[in-house]
Order: structure tokens, then C-alpha cells, then sequence
């Protein structure tokens, strides 16, 4: 019984993220086909890097190589090195975003909504912003730097955040040099439209300190452990100022796509605990992260 109910869960998993894949195509092909290719705004990552080589091979070749076509390609090498680094699964679901993306870009037909580049730029950041934070939620990757980033990170500790603006500034840089300097600052305002809409959407990476007063700290941490992954720091001997009961404080930090699952510790555990949540948090040291 136990193992069917596995392989129910794992079928209903691997059915969320091909739903979130075919999503995230739809999404990126819109942004591309309705805002980006019209306002000639590059976007960024490899996916700019793909519009950069479409255009150039169709102003300086004599066959154009398609952006639909240069996404996939560009991310081939991405995907041996994910395949060794990272894990099969995670692979093939990046497969399987990227090819459904490519697939999306070159079958659906493209609308000319309006040319204006700063219409262009805001919109299409949106729509891809929005379709990225939205994989990376469910936990799929959309190739790319993603995976760059994954494979630093877990063999430095590091991010890849200087990587990430070179290559980015590179991408407006070109928008400049091909289409002229006012559309590179339009391409810029347009990758950090599809930042920030990502960051709302995707709110794993943003963390928060949690503060608990509790007359009840056994039953608390062990109802938190419980629904997430997350050390927890004692403090004993606190005391309440208006009545003098003896109380505990306890410390952690959490995700703030954990907020959920701390709401349900909490009401398992003690509803009348105090809790107070400051944003914004630095992290030095160990912070554990799961892996898309």
C-alpha cells in the first residue's frame, strides 16, 4: 500500500512539472512573439544570447539561424553538464522546458501588439518574469545560467551573481550596438521588469528571521522540524514583563515559501505563542537550500 501511494505521489509530481513546463513555453513564447521580437528588445541569459545570434546570422549570413532553434542548441552543452553534476531527473525536466519553449517560439504565431520599446520591454519582462518564477516554484529548472549557477554553487558555495551581470551587460550591450544605444536602456528596463516579477513569484530565495516567545518550546520545535528543514537557536529564562511567567525564545530562519508551513507548526503547536517575522535577512554561514 505504501509503495502505491508512492508511486501515485511521484506520478502526480512528475505530471505538476511537464503542467509547469508546457506553462512556462507558453509564457516565454508569448513574451517573445508578442513583446520582445516587436519592440527589438533583448532578454536576458541565454535566451538574449539566442536572440543575439538570430540576429546577427540574419544580418551578416545568408540563412538566419531562428531564435526558437538557438535556445535549444545553446543549452545542449548545459545539459551534459547538468546530467553530470547535477542529477538525471533535474535534466530531463530541463529538456523538457527548454525543448518545449523552442517548440512554443517557432509554432506560435507571432502578434505585433505594438512596437513601442518601453511597452515591449515592461510587458515582455512581466510575462517571462512571471513564467520563470513560476518553474523555479514548482520546482523546474529553465536551463540556462540556472544551471551554471547550481553546479558553482554546489561545488564552491558561491553564486554566480558577477557571471550573471557580465552576461547580462554583454546582451544590453548588443542591443545598443545592433538596434542603437536607446534600446539597450529599454532591454535593460526590460530585464529588471522580469527580476523583480521573478523574485515576487518565486519567493524561495528570500529569507526571514523568525522570533518565537513560547511557554511551550518542546512541542513548538518539534511541530517546525516537522514541516520544514530548519535549525533552531534556545534562548531559556525569558520573562513575560506583565504577568512574570517564565518563557522561551526561540530563533531560526526560514524561506519565505515556508511562511505556510510555519503558520501550520504554529497552529499545532501553540496558537498563543508569540511570533514575530523581520525580512530582508543576511546570511552568514550554513543555510540550507533544496535543490530544484
Amino acid at each position: 500500500m505504501d509503495k502505491q501511494f508512492k508511486k501515485i505521489a511521484k506520478r502526480h509530481q512528475y505530471s505538476t512539472l511537464a503542467g509547469t513546463a508546457f506553462i512556462y513555453a507558453i509564457l516565454v513564447s508569448i513574451a517573445m512573439n508578442f513583446f520582445w521580437t516587436p519592440g527589438k528588445i533583448y532578454a536576458s541569459g541565454i535566451t538574449g544570447f539566442a536572440q543575439l545570434v538570430s540576429t546577427l546570422s540574419g544580418r551578416y549570413l545568408s540563412f538566419n539561424l531562428s531564435t526558437a532553434l538557438m535556445l535549444f542548441v545553446l543549452n545542449v552543452p548545459l545539459f551534459f553538464l547538468a546530467w553530470r553534476q547535477i542529477g538525471h531527473r533535474f535534466t530531463l525536466f530541463t529538456i523538457l522546458s527548454v525543448g518545449l519553449a523552442s517548440i512554443m517560439i517557432k509554432v506560435l504565431h507571432p502578434m505585433t501588439l505594438t512596437t513601442d520599446p518601453i511597452i515591449c520591454a515592461i510587458f515582455g519582462g512581466a510575462v517571462n518574469g512571471y513564467g520563470t518564477g513560476l518553474a523555479l516554484k514548482n520546482g523546474l529548472s529553465t536551463g540556462g545560467l540556472d544551471i551554471l549557477g547550481m553546479v558553482i554553487r554546489k561545488r564552491t558555495g558561491k553564486s554566480i551573481g558577477t557571471i550573471n551581470i557580465v552576461f547580462n551587460a554583454m546582451i544590453v550591450c548588443a542591443a545598443g550596438f545592433i538596434y542603437g544605444w536607446p534600446f539597450a536602456f529599454y532591454s535593460a528596463i526590460g530585464l529588471i521588469v522580469n527580476a523583480k516579477i521573478m523574485d515576487m513569484t518565486y519567493t524561495r530565495q528570500q529569507k526571514m528571521q523568525v522570533m518565537i516567545v513560547t511557554d511551550r518550546p518542546k512541542s513548538v520545535i518539534d511541530s517546525v522540524q516537522n514541516h520544514m528543514r530548519r535549525g533552531i537557536t534556545i534562548v531559556h529564562g525569558a520573562e513575560g514583563a506583565y504577568n512574570h511567567n517564565q518563557k522561551t525564545i526561540l530563533f531560526t530562519i526560514i524561506s519565505r515559501y515556508e511562511m505556510s508551513d510555519l503558520e501550520m507548526a504554529m497552529k499545532e503547536s501553540d496558537p498563543k505563542a508569540f511570533v514575530s517575522i523581520s525580512g530582508s535577512v543576511t546570511i552568514l554561514g550554513h543555510f540550507y537550500e533544496p535543490s530544484l
